[in-house]
């Protein structure tokens, strides 16, 4: 028996001596992410970074970011001309530019050493997640000098998202939902913190209607005409036509048909595009030429 375990005793000391030479290899190998979520808005411009260690006695050859195939971006057709790599001592950022919708997903780091069995990449990575950004108005007063609104900046981002309201370019407050009073001319957006210059589409009062007949030729009497207004406004504008010195609406909409049309219809008709931001009018003249009896 003593016999045995004098032959055993050496085995079992060199199984465990490698054991313990593996466990302490496995610990020396990682990466680590500075964060493990990024939300970011289409179009815009991220940095992922991480550092990363290795056990003495290995050089670094390659380091690159990848999917789960474990394949350098810089060789995907979509992604060479928009990612930039800064490698430094075990770390490595890297910058993601021109965002689409198609970028939300995992990314993950990867460094390969001049030895076979040194390679490690750092799983999970970092998810990316692309959205857009709304502006919803939750409240609004509004008054004749200006309008006061709560406003609330809504995106498909989770845990805990910081926004920044930008007024007529330049940035306000960090408070979401936001109070403000506007002004007609006022331009108001919301964009994730950081990433000032990606801003939701802006808030704003109807601009100057377009208005048109048609037909455009001379207009005779029981003939049908439309008239058509139109108006960048955000939100949407609706639209109200109303003949002058008549305090009734003709008609709610972008078009307005009189049909079988006559001279009493002559004159002057507005069109009045209206928001939660403001209104606007423009006017046209409508001249109907009598028939022939």
């Amino acid at each position: 028996m003593r016999h045995l375990y004098n032959i055993l005793n050496p085995v079992l000391w060199c199984y465990f001596l490698i054991c313990v030479t593996v466990v302490q290899n496995k610990a020396d190998w990682g990466v680590t992410y500075t964060t493990a979520k990024i939300c970011a808005s289409n179009g815009s411009t991220v940095e992922m970074k991480c550092t990363y260690t290795y056990p003495a006695g290995y050089t670094v050859k390659e380091e690159f970011w990848c999917f789960q195939d474990d394949k350098d971006l810089k060789g995907n057709l979509d992604y060479k001309d928009r990612i930039q790599y800064n490698c430094t001592e075990k770390s490595c950022t890297m910058k993601m530019a021109d965002l689409k919708w198609t970028d939300s997903r995992e990314y993950r780091f990867r460094f390969i050493t001049d030895k076979t069995e040194g390679k490690y990449t750092g799983v999970p990575g970092i998810t990316l997640s692309i959205t857009a950004l709304q502006v919803e108005v939750t409240k609004i007063r509004v008054n004749e000098s200006c309008t006061k609104a709560e406003l609330k900046c809504k995106s498909s981002c989770t845990g805990d998202v910081s926004y920044v309201w930008l007024k007529n370019g330049k940035e306000v407050t960090e408070e979401n939902p936001y109070i403000t009073s506007l002004q007609f001319n006022d331009s108001i957006c919301c964009a994730l913190k950081g990433q000032g210059k990606y801003c939701s589409a802006s808030l704003y009062a109807p601009k100057l209607p377009s208005v048109s007949v048609s037909p455009s030729a001379e207009i005779v009497e029981g003939s049908s005409v439309t008239l058509t207004c139109s108006s960048d406004a955000n939100p949407a504008a609706s639209y109200t036509w109303y003949k002058e010195d008549e305090d009734s609406p003709k008609t709610s909409g972008h078009n307005f048909t009189i049909s079988n049309i006559r001279p009493e219809h002559s004159g002057s008709y507005y069109c009045v595009a209206h928001n939660n931001r403001g209104t606007h009018n423009s006017t046209l003249q409508l001249t109907v030429a009598a028939g022939n009896h």
